[in-house]
């Protein structure tokens, strides 16, 4: 299987909806390309991305000849009975009645205390052995530390879903690279999503942009991050979420015949990442002072830490994902009632209008 998937999340639209004339393009030069792997979930395009593959893949192609995956909305279930409901609902939209790999998604610490609750990895192994799904796995938006405890306790899990690529391999609290290891650890294949960051590491600034021009002429910013993603061992899968037929015919150039990254490029890559953490808009040890200060002990380092990423990116972040479980028990940045004690320990730093910026960006879509 080549090592490309099609992420339906991010479909080609027109007037709102989904542009089923050129998902169907896109489809077709996909597959006929040789690449077969789709990827989507229940609340992709508020479920039209799964009534969409019905008609454009799964109603036109023989069934063997692709390979679909969906998920489980964890955050919207309450029993098991649900679980399985929404299962069969999915399997209806799809017009399939197995899907190859079935994940529960998103998963973070107050997601994992209710699939805990609900035994909901026992039903993914129901519906396995069922023949249902031939596969199962948890898409994952938290800490390394829990990751490891999830994979421990429940050894049955085939796959992990990850955000990871260059500029989160390193983030404090995406740990793409920290996450892949405890995956390697436990001896579980990853499929990569985000591996372009939706789009970010496209816009680079110029100069790390024509540092990787001059070094590789030929590949443009999306081979970067895609083959970057792409070269680790315990790779399986680097879902694009590619949006129209530009996006397809140039991700699908370089993947037909993929060649991971040589050591060469992987040290020019690293080097681009470090560059573009070592120039944040802010420092947060800065602020370290200022955390002590709080009398609503929010965290105001994390929420920093957050905030230049999203900065950085300029805005194409999904921080929010995970913004409450980064900070745990701390306060968030809407607590602050503008009482000034940081100010005078915060370095310069205007901590109350950094603490609103941050509520006003980070904290949702």
């Amino acid at each position: 299987m080549k090592k490309l998937g099609f992420g339906c999340m991010r479909l080609p639209q027109k007037d709102n909806r989904i542009d089923m004339d050129t998902f169907t393009q896109m489809v077709d030069d996909f597959m006929k390309k040789g690449f077969t792997y789709f990827d989507t979930s229940y609340v992709y395009h508020n479920g039209d991305s799964e009534k969409a593959l019905r008609e454009v893949l799964v109603n036109r192609y023989p069934r063997d000849s692709f390979t679909i995956t969906t998920k489980s909305p964890v955050f919207m279930i309450g029993s098991r009975e649900q679980f399985r409901d929404i299962f069969n609902e999915q399997l209806e939209r799809l017009g399939t009645d197995f899907v190859d790999y079935y994940w529960l998604h998103a998963v973070n610490r107050d997601g994992y205390e209710k699939i805990q609750k609900l035994d909901l990895v026992s039903a993914l192994t129901e519906l396995k052995n069922e023949g249902k799904t031939r596969h199962i796995g948890i898409s994952y938006h938290d800490s390394p530390e829990l990751l490891d405890q999830i994979l421990t306790d429940h050894p049955e899990l085939e796959y992990v879903q990850l955000q990871l690529n260059y500029f989160d391999w390193d983030s404090p609290y995406v740990a793409s690279g920290a996450c892949y290891e405890v995956c390697k650890k436990h001896g579980k294949p990853v499929v990569v999503m985000e591996p372009i960051k939706g789009g970010a590491l496209i816009n680079l600034p110029d100069n790390l942009k024509t540092d990787l021009e001059q070094a590789r002429p030929d590949m443009d910013m999306a081979e970067w991050a895609i083959r970057y993603t792409a070269s680790p061992d315990y790779v399986f899968m680097v879902l694009s979420g590619m949006s129209d037929m530009a996006q397809m015919e140039d991700n699908t150039s370089f993947m037909k015949d993929f060649r991971p990254l040589d050591d060469e490029e992987s040290a020019l890559i690293t080097k681009t990442a470090a560059s573009m953490r070592s120039d944040m808009a802010y420092d947060p040890k800065d602020f370290v002072e200022a955390e002590k200060v709080c009398p609503k002990n929010i965290g105001i380092v994390k929420i920093v830490e957050m905030l230049d990423d999203h900065k950085k990116m300029n805005g194409f972040t999904n921080t929010c994902v995970y913004y409450d479980t980064f900070l745990g028990e701390a306060g968030k940045a809407k607590d602050c009632d503008a009482c000034g004690k940081c100010l005078p320990v915060a370095n310069g730093n205007d901590v109350v209008s950094i603490l609103k910026e941050a509520d006003d960006t980070i904290t949702h879509f």
